[in-house]
């Protein structure tokens, strides 16, 4: 991939938000300034998907930042019951952005949610773990900020279809750079059809989304969101992939939020459609999620050193906290039926929980890019951008530090080709969960290390496991589906 982490940059002072609101009076400043005539509260729910409702402009004022506004949680996945529903969401002015997309002049805010009786944030908020993971992380004294770099995986599609009754299933997806579509007759059919496998990444007229990435990465940046490179994926029918600037845990995840609201509606605007789904295509690779991370402290970057690959002890056992709670890590990090689609072994997902400098096939990979100290960062390479970031980052950190603490000892690094390996070496190395129910089984059995500092509590853990039991795992269970015909009709 790209290389990750310049040291400069131009647009830093405008990237990293500075010349964006820092308090309600900026707000407010905004607001008269832009004409504004609608502010749009947003949120995220206990998923990871943005929900929001919009309020006049005249009702946000300065008590707003301090009060909230109410509505109703019992409907949010995941959130209240109906005898407990009403919550308040509290904006953040550091938020504040102009949204790109709307007709009338729309300010769109990222909110807190809290609990209106207690004023205590509310648990099953992504954000309030997020806030909690990044203030656990000064309150060691191990480091004061954890930065994350994640490199979402994408498709951008012309045509989506899916149902599912008692006697039809069926999905529909299309790209008029699907390699299917070589003798489809497009009058006229120009061809340059990235062949499976061979996306990675040939110049137009073959990448025919140059445009479309170039118009996201535009928005990204007037967001104040910085980018370092966008290119086409290794997947035939328009996979891609933005590479945002590291940031520090919150603001990574609201860059996140951001950055597929921007991808979805630029999209749009093409007549085109975009997906996260980790595995959408058969037979040509999936989307996943390399996550970038390291610790700073003092304006000082914790992971290089004298070690393996240029690393730190600190850093060693950082990777050691990864790989020990993976099974349990996947859970928020591959969160989906659809996750195990593509972390298949012997396939392009790195299944196996090893770490390495350079090697992909590696679950835990440590960049060689730069010489640079502060470049030094390990990555992640089994989530995937179904996740929800704050949730995902959060329990990354949470496990790289349980390994310092504990001073855990990754192993040996494996710097050979995992796939090429024999079945006796491979028996050694451990693998991810095969499934989400496996992943959910290591969570349930595998997450101390997640509530040091009360940033997950039990609730938080017991509510992820069984929603996705009763709503994912179980439905999915239950429903055929349709190559099960092909194998097993004439049984």
């Amino acid at each position: 991939m790209p290389t990750k982490r310049r040291n400069s940059n131009k647009k830093s002072k405008e990237a990293t938000g500075s010349a964006f609101p820092q308090k309600a009076g900026d707000v407010l400043k905004l607001l008269k300034e832009n004409s504004v005539g609608i502010v749009d509260l947003r949120f995220l729910d206990f998923l990871g998907s943005w929900q929001h409702f919009s309020v006049p402009a005249h009702q946000l004022d300065e008590d707003a930042f301090e009060d909230g506004l109410g509505f109703d949680g019992s409907s949010i996945r995941g959130w209240q019951s109906i005898h407990a529903s009403d919550m308040l969401v509290i904006p953040d002015p550091k938020t504040a952005r102009m949204d790109p997309f709307t007709a009338a002049p729309t300010l769109a805010v990222i909110c807190d949610i809290v609990d209106p009786v207690t004023r205590e944030p509310y648990s099953r908020d992504p954000r309030n773990i997020a806030k909690k993971a990044a203030a656990y992380v000064k309150s060691t004294g191990i480091a004061d900020t954890a930065y994350f770099g994640p490199e979402l995986e994408f498709f951008i599609l012309d045509d989506v279809r899916y149902d599912q009754t008692s006697n039809t299933a069926y999905y529909f997806v299309d790209s008029i750079e699907g390699s299917w579509n070589t003798g489809r007759d497009e009058e006229p059919n120009l061809g340059y059809k990235p062949r499976y496998k061979e996306g990675y990444f040939p110049v137009p007229p073959t990448d025919t989304f140059q445009d479309l990435r170039s118009e996201m990465v535009r928005v990204l940046e007037e967001l104040g969101i910085m980018i370092e490179a966008h290119h086409h994926e290794v997947s035939t029918a328009g996979q891609a992939e933005i590479d945002m600037r590291f940031a520090p845990l919150v603001t990574m995840g609201d860059n996140m939020k951001w950055y597929k609201y921007v991808c979805r509606n630029v999209a749009k605007r093409y007549g085109k459609t975009v997906t996260f789904m980790p595995k959408p295509i058969f037979g040509d690779n999936g989307s996943g999620m390399h996550v970038h991370q390291s610790l700073w402290k003092n304006g000082e970057p914790l992971f290089p050193g004298n070690g393996y690959a240029g690393l730190s002890d600190l850093a060693m056992h950082y990777i050691a906290g990864i790989l020990k709670h993976a099974a349990a890590l996947c859970a928020f990090v591959a969160p989906t039926t659809n996750s195990y689609r593509r972390l298949v072994p012997g396939f392009e997902a790195p299944v196996n929980l090893a770490y390495s400098a350079r090697n992909r096939s590696a679950a835990v990979r440590i960049p060689m890019y730069s010489p640079s100290p502060k470049a030094k960062r390990i990555e992640c390479r089994f989530p995937d951008p179904s996740c929800n970031g704050y949730l995902a980052f959060a329990a990354m950190l949470m496990a790289g530090l349980d390994g310092i603490e504990k001073k855990l000892n990754p192993g040996e690094p494996l710097d050979k080709d995992i796939y090429a390996l024999g079945p006796e070496e491979l028996a050694g190395i451990p693998s991810v969960p095969g499934s989400l129910e496996e992943a959910l089984k290591g969570l349930e059995n595998d997450h101390e290390f997640l509530m040091k500092g009360d940033v997950f509590t039990e609730d938080v853990i017991e509510m992820w496991i069984s929603y996705k039991i009763e709503k994912e795992v179980n439905p999915i269970r239950l429903r055929p589906v349709p190559y099960e015909f092909m194998l097993y009709f004439d049984a």
